[in-house]
């Protein structure tokens, strides 16, 4: 036995260690980068059904027996539901750096004021909700443009937009991205329908 385990390691040049040491590291780097962008991809989808999930709320007609009747905390309670159930943090999530450009709608028709975007809600400092207006105790809740006239045969679609951004953090050692902080943003818009 001794002299057949001499004869194996004079016959082995070592070669497959030295391509093991190799090859593994880098093989190892691949599968965090897959885990870390799958995890990215994650909350990428998470955050744009919470986006839809706050923008179909906002939409929503006010009832009698609902607890809140202002459509930027209905878009709010409804992300912040949407976050949690995932397993998501919602108070990282944050208005985004640049608000979506949409235009207004007026009573009248649609009017693209200047191309500026219009205003998100100062009832919220988390999400940005642009389409919702408050005078008074009156809110209008569909005034941002979805689509045209369709070259002036019709009033074009009014409605709302939710947009948000939400931090990850990548781990991913020896790349420029280790411990790097990205902001993923997610938006959705939805028309006002009366049900």
């Amino acid at each position: 036995m001794k002299i057949m385990m001499r004869r194996l390691a004079r016959e082995t040049d070592a070669s497959e260690i030295a391509e093991a040491a190799l090859v593994l590291p880098l093989s190892f780097m691949v599968l965090l980068g897959v885990f870390w962008f799958g995890q990215a991809f994650r909350i990428y989808g998470t955050i744009n059904h919470a986006a839809r999930e706050g923008a179909r709320a906002a939409t929503a007609p006010a009832c009698s027996t609902c607890a809140s009747v202002d459509p930027s905390q209905n878009a709010y309670n409804a992300i912040q539901n949407a976050l949690l159930a995932a397993k998501l943090n919602p108070a990282q999530m944050a208005q985004p750096a640049t608000r979506p450009s949409v235009c207004s709608c007026t009573a009248t028709g649609t009017v693209c004021t200047g191309g500026g975007a219009v205003a998100c809600d100062s009832g919220q400092s988390n999400i940005c909700v642009q389409g919702v207006t408050h005078a008074g105790a009156n809110v209008n809740e569909n005034n941002i443009r979805l689509s045209s006239s369709n070259g002036g045969k019709g009033a074009g679609v009014c409605g709302v937009s939710v947009s948000f951004q939400y931090p990850y953090n990548f781990w991913l050692p020896f790349t420029s991205l280790n411990k790097q902080t990205i902001q993923i943003q997610a938006q959705a818009q939805m028309r006002a329908e009366a049900q």
